[in-house]
């Protein structure tokens, strides 16, 4: 049976970076209407001069271009493979490679508001998005932490949602992140080790995959019965328990300097870590180039790349495009696996 490509959105990021470059050679190799019917969110002037950098003939493939939902609506009908919502909020002179800049960082606010409001109209199936700059997006006017906290609240999710990173088949998330690490032992509770590992089993559900998850412990040596910490005997292991009666698959605490070698031998596809770093140091050492994150817990697909804004190689047409094929690599199987 032919499955019908999912109608994905893809956010061209902050103009200021190597997001628009990314876009506009996945749209020169063919790579997007391969995988979707994509529409691209940013501004026609700023993917134009990405291509001028980018792409080999300095070019922006042809797309056809709309202002407004009913001018998408009306090209996806019509046959188009591939449509541009162009933004027009983006001049590139006020926006030079590599800057900070107030003006991306509001564009990229609109984009997600866009990306959240034509999902929650049925037009996308979900979206990738491009690096944003998180300093950008405050200028800009973000009130939250991070572009994750913001797309929460516009899809009116308040709790049990977190970034799952994804690297090599690995799926992995965490139960704390943007704290302080004097501050971690006090937030792993059994009610929120509970909800990271449903976050997990949930969002790798919705891809068809039935994930055996594996758990890291806080403590050096799993806590040591106790001897090196008590996190693991009385949130860790409790939470687990309750999992695992739930119908979850998942096992642990394991010693968090172990966790990943066991999960890249085959015998997890997702681990559960305590805190950012945690998780991050290792699967960043094993291929940085290729992760990708997905914001689970939200009610739609929606994914990224791992690596920021590389505002040092912006501009320069140096971007590689791997983690960001991932992402919507990701968001596809996402969309095509929860269709009603």
């Amino acid at each position: 049976m032919t499955t019908i490509f999912p109608v994905i959105g893809i956010l061209s990021g902050d103009a200021a970076g190597i997001g628009p470059e990314l876009i506009v050679q996945l749209l020169a190799d063919g790579f997007l209407v391969k995988h979707c019917r994509p529409v691209v969110f940013g501004d026609l002037r700023v993917l134009q001069r990405a291509a001028a950098v980018a792409v080999k003939d300095g070019h922006l493939p042809d797309i056809p271009v709309a202002d407004d939902e009913s001018g998408v609506r009306q090209l996806l009908d019509g046959g188009a493979a591939a449509v541009l919502f162009d933004q027009h909020d983006t001049d590139p002179s006020d926006v030079p490679f590599a800057r900070l800049s107030a003006v991306a960082g509001h564009a990229c606010l609109r984009m997600m508001d866009l990306g959240v409001a034509l999902c929650r109209s049925g037009l996308l199936e979900g979206f990738a998005f491009a690096p944003f700059n998180k300093t950008s997006l405050k200028m800009g006017g973000n009130d939250l932490s991070s572009e994750l906290e913001y797309l929460a609240r516009a899809c009116g999710v308040t709790r049990g949602y977190c970034e799952i990173n994804v690297l090599d088949g690995i799926w992995s998330t965490r139960v704390t992140s943007h704290i302080s690490i004097a501050e971690i032992n006090h937030h792993i509770t059994e009610d929120a080790v509970l909800e990271a590992i449903e976050i997990a089993n949930g969002t790798a559900l919705r891809t068809g995959l039935a994930p055996r998850i594996g758990v890291a412990a806080l403590n050096p040596h799993a806590g040591e019965n106790g001897h090196c910490g008590r996190e693991e005997i009385e949130s860790i292991a409790p939470a687990i328990e309750r999992a695992r009666e739930a119908g979850i698959e998942v096992s642990g605490p394991w010693p968090a300097d172990t966790v990943f070698v066991r999960a890249y031998a085959g015998q997890f596809d997702a681990v559960v870590t305590m805190y950012h770093d945690q998780g991050q140091i290792a699967l960043k050492m094993r291929g940085f180039e290729r992760g990708a994150a997905v914001d689970g817990g939200l009610p739609y697909p929606i994914a990224t790349c791992t690596h920021g804004t590389a505002f040092e190689i912006a501009g320069q047409g140096k971007a590689w495009t791997t983690a960001f094929e991932n992402a919507v690599r990701i968001v596809c199987d996402m969309a095509v696996h929860t269709r009603g």
